[in-house]
């Protein structure tokens, strides 16, 4: 039996995909199926079917007849079909592995979903059977011809294409027998119970895969109905009978299983998320600038003694006095100060442990300043194992009996050259003069500056991405240092008091997509702003590009994540969730005291690209942050996928009607 991941996959990505070539003046593209007018062009491919069966010459051997319409289309439909089962197979099936691993009655689901998938196989098995029968090298007898097309509309034969697309559909809609199984659900209904639990596993968005499998249930019901025209043609050829109401009752059955299909995955879509982010690597396969990048020095833990804080060098107050925006003055007699690197930067949060401790120092070109601290009084900061350059024995002092003069452990602020503190202010969006959108983001460090960057891509009809045109609008490398360069627009600062960042889902209005991100200060929070630009999505262009606009969420009154005491996020045991909403704010800052000695900037920024395995425009972007209880985690991009809800039209009778009228008087 295959598991159910696979399963899947050949459900969602097998039966995708063709095109009847532009030299026969149709573009048949299934990511187009579900709009207006592409659905018409299914229709109007069904209806071109019977007017070419209704016209042929019963006259001539049907293997003859090549040159009729009929069979141009029929081959070529095969043969991209095959093309792109194959290419989709082969960069997707990976990716799925982990696809049902929390959903709740599996079992059943997995049978139900390898009932669909071998439905699904035979006809496409019947179809390669088809297809070489169209083969003009490939002569066949009369025999031949006719055992295929009884097998394939034959009613009393349960394996028949007749009454495997009714299977197929009692499956889709939980019609069938043992109907309890499925608590009444249809299959849209439970993958989308079973999918924004694997969002970030499987590589698409929930909407995106109930969308992808609709379409992949479409193209198998219009498969089986050419082969079943396909059928009745030949056996009209063979003088076997005449196949009229046979072949309107295959076309008003296939039009009425379409419909109701199409009704279910509407309700569904209303929904079903369209938000799709990256999930952690496993453990243990974090990779710096590659899956994570990381502020660094922003605050950090520092071991400064009361009297160097201080112009007076006294020693009158409590570490818990130096608290905020305090300055190392003085190295008191050369003692541990001499030591360390100097806090160049302000002083903040100070605190006192214990009167004497042993220091164990980074190792040379460490971000960090020391590995772990060990307390006189037993606790330890960092964690504590072997320590290359030896441990420092530093002890706090009496002077003059009165005035203690303490250690403190504190957090420092130094904006300097071994700090990484910078955010590109600069926006990244797509060539829309080129009618390029927005398929997917990632955060990169370039230059000590970080960068929120977007993949573009080249828009089609009906919301399609050409895949050849991917690329990464790649950001223009400058450093804070660099002549004409500002802080506060080109680029923004972190510190003490400037380290917020607000965690926000921003959409596009409706009929736009995204074509540009950007970050900007509103007030002293750093602020996540889109581009969205209008589209027509028929024809797959942008619509005056001069009028794109530049939304965001310019709500200042959020809640908090408290992030304090945390972990360094690169050591949890698991994977990351997310544990933000819209509308709230984290503060940058130093990780846990006693887990990591304060040493690290948390939370990191996760740089895996966010793009779902098969591109698509998008309807907006946001950033959100996801970790583990006690462990920093990661602020992340997430991207939302458009909506094709809206373009999802049933075929009117009044529709059928019109076109039929109209093809006769044409023909």
């Amino acid at each position: 039996m295959l598991s159910m991941a696979r399963t899947l996959t050949l459900l969602v990505f097998l039966p995708m995909g063709f095109m009847i070539s532009e030299a026969q003046g149709k573009l048949f593209n299934p990511g187009i199926i579900l709009n207006n007018v592409a659905y018409r062009v299914l229709w109007q491919a069904v209806l071109e079917l019977e007017k070419s069966e209704s016209g042929m010459n019963v006259s001539k051997p049907f293997y003859l007849d090549k040159e009729y319409l009929i069979m141009q289309k029929l081959s070529t439909l095969s043969n991209e079909i095959r093309e792109s089962q194959a290419a989709m197979t082969e960069v997707l099936g990976h990716r799925v592995h982990d696809v049902v691993d929390h959903v709740s009655s599996r079992n059943r689901f997995e049978d139900r979903l390898n009932r669909i998938s071998s439905i699904i196989k035979r006809i496409d098995r019947l179809e390669i059977n088809m297809n070489k029968l169209l083969r003009e090298d490939y002569a066949v007898e009369q025999l031949t011809l006719a055992q295929f097309a009884q097998v394939t509309i034959d009613l009393s034969n349960p394996i028949s294409v007749i009454e495997l697309l009714h299977q197929l559909e009692m499956e889709i809609t939980g019609s069938n027998i043992g109907l309890g199984n499925y608590e009444g659900k249809d299959i849209f209904t439970q993958i989308n119970q079973m999918a924004s639990s694997v969002t970030c596993s499987y590589g698409l968005s929930s909407q995106q895969m109930i969308y992808l499998l609709y379409k992949s249930i479409a193209m198998t019901e219009l498969k089986g109905y050419i082969m079943m025209q396909f059928s009745y043609m030949l056996l009209k050829t063979q003088g076997k009978g005449n196949f009229t109401t046979e072949s309107k009752e295959r076309r008003n059955e296939l039009r009425t299983r379409l419909a109701r299909t199409q009704q279910l995955l509407q309700s569904v879509m209303r929904q079903i998320s369209s938000e799709y982010w990256r999930c952690d690597p496993e453990r243990g396969s974090h990779r710096e600038n590659t899956t994570y990048v990381q502020f660094t020095r922003l605050l950090q833990g520092y071991v400064e003694n009361e009297v160097d804080m201080n112009a007076e060098e006294t020693c009158r107050e409590s570490c818990a006095y130096y608290q905020y925006g305090h300055e190392q003055h003085h190295c008191y007699k050369e003692l541990y100060c001499s030591k360390q690197q100097k806090c160049a930067g302000r002083i903040y949060d100070c605190e006192y442990i214990d009167s004497d401790m042993w220091i164990c120092p980074a190792a040379l070109g460490s971000q960090r300043r020391y590995e772990y601290i060990e307390f006189e009084n037993g606790e330890v900061r960092g964690r504590k194992q072997h320590c290359p350059r030896g441990t420092s024995k530093v002890d706090s002092w009496w002077r003059w009996l009165f005035w203690h003069c303490s250690y403190c452990f504190c957090l420092c602020d130094d904006a300097g050259r071994h700090s990484d503190r910078y955010i590109s202010l600069r926006e990244s969006v797509a060539d829309i003069s080129r009618n390029r959108v927005v398929t997917g983001l990632r955060f990169v460090k370039r230059r000590q500056m970080m960068h929120l960057i977007v993949q573009q891509g080249m828009l089609l009809p009906g919301g399609e991405i050409d895949n050849s045109t991917l690329e990464w609008v790649v950001a223009n490398p400058f450093s804070h240092t660099d002549k004409g360069v500002r802080d506060g627009q080109d680029y923004h600062t972190l510190s003490y008091d400037r380290r917020a960042v607000d965690l926000d889902d921003v959409h596009v209005h409706p009929g736009y997509v995204l074509t540009g991100v950007r970050f900007r200060m509103l007030g002293a929070h750093l602020n996540l702003e889109i581009r969205m630009t209008e589209m027509n999505f028929t024809s797959g262009s942008l619509i005056d590009s001069n009028k794109s606009i530049w939304i965001g969420n310019d709500e200042t009154v959020r809640t908090e994540i408290p992030l304090r005491y945390m972990d360094v996020p690169t050591l949890a045991p698991a994977k990351s969730i997310p544990t933000s909403t819209s509308g709230q704010y984290l503060r940058l800052g130093a990780s846990g005291g006693r887990a990591d000695a304060a040493q690290t900037t948390i939370p990191f920024l996760d740089a895996q690209p966010v793009v779902p395995v098969l591109p698509i425009p998008l309807a907006g972007a946001g950033l959100m942050h996801k970790s583990i209880p006690k462990y920093g985690g990661f602020i992340a991009p997430r991207v939302f996928t458009y909506d094709f809800g809206p373009h999802i039209q049933v075929p009117t009778d009044d529709w059928l009607a019109t076109e039929e009228e109209a093809r006769n008087v044409n023909g």
